[in-house]
């Protein structure tokens, strides 16, 4: 048992370190190399593919039609929707701020669970919901449009509701994944989001820079990483640490996403260093750590597990 806690230990590092460069490498891209709609639709669609090709050499898992198409109708608003608006941020405001509200995604999750799903709510729980947004309003207001943010406010906000976004998903998918099995899910999902990105792309056209000639080697490079690790590799560690490691260890180790991409972020110039941009990311982090120990003491969470997200 010891040896698949630390193989878990080792997974969530690798899933969230992926992560944080996936961040990076996406700001490198867009969109000089990538329009961010086409990058969404080269992420859905290679995601799908490949789930559906791992699906195959794993165990079978039974699913009824009815929960397939709810599933991919979820991939095609809720994932999509999510990758849409994240690399449209993305493309306008700097890898941290952008890293700042990916991590935030814990805290929706428990919003959403109160407003809909009766969540019991404590002290600790409001307080650090409050921390959370208070460090999303001072990230939001606070930072200027520069050489390297285009737009900040509607990269901000893009953010913003990607994370949201993604926290309506991770609620309703987890509805399904106990009775559907990972794969499942994975592939019905995927499918649903690569359909809408390629619904999006017939009318809004095909960009990509870096496949025109000469052939740019980088760039390339840096799409392959993301479409391997983050997109797919991320997935499928995340369910290796839940099966092994306490809720509030997997959520913590969400905070390495955030690490990471400010640590690249700084060494490679894609951002600078900001006292409001420093006390907006602690300030979110506690208020992500409060929410997950009030979690922790014994309130009812039934969405508690997916506090953790694999990748931004």
């Amino acid at each position: 048992m010891q040896n698949k806690v630390a193989m878990a230990n080792w997974a969530m590092v690798m899933s969230k370190v992926f992560g944080g460069l996936n961040v990076n490498a996406l700001h490198y891209l867009l969109p000089l190399w990538l329009a961010p709609l086409t990058g969404a639709t080269f992420r859905c669609v290679f995601a799908a593919v490949a789930f559906w090709i791992l699906g195959w050499f794993a165990r079978p898992e039974k699913a009824s039609t009815r929960d397939k198409w709810i599933l991919f109708v979820m991939g095609a608003v809720g994932i999509y929707g999510y990758m849409f608006s994240y690399l449209m941020g993305l493309s306008k405001t700097t890898p941290v701020s952008a890293a700042i509200f990916t991590s935030m995604q814990p805290i929706w999750v428990f919003v959403i669970s109160v407003l809909f799903m009766h969540e019991r709510i404590s002290l600790l729980k409001v307080v650090g919901i409050l921390v959370g947004l208070g460090g999303a309003l001072l990230c939001i207001l606070t930072q200027k449009s520069d050489d390297l943010a285009s737009d900040a406010l509607a990269g901000n906000l893009f953010c913003l509701m990607s994370s949201v976004i993604y926290a309506i998903y991770l609620v309703l998918s987890n509805r399904f994944l106990k009775r559907t099995g990972t794969y499942t899910l994975m592939r019905y999902t995927f499918s649903g989001a690569a359909f809408s990105s390629l619904i999006v792309m017939a009318f809004t056209g095909y960009d990509a820079p870096l496949f025109e000639s000469p052939l740019h080697l980088w760039p390339l490079a840096m799409l392959l990483f993301v479409l391997i690790f983050p997109t797919v590799l991320s997935y499928l560690l995340v369910p290796v640490g839940l099966r092994y490691l306490k809720t509030t260890v997997v959520a913590i180790y969400g905070y390495l996403i955030l690490m990471v991409a400010s640590l690249t972020s700084f060494l490679t110039g894609q951002d600078r260093f900001s006292w409001t941009q420093i006390l907006a990311m602690v300030l979110i982090c506690v208020g992500v750590y409060a929410v997950e120990i009030a979690e922790n003491r014994g309130t009812r969470a039934p969405t508690s597990h997916l506090h953790s997200s694999p990748h931004a």
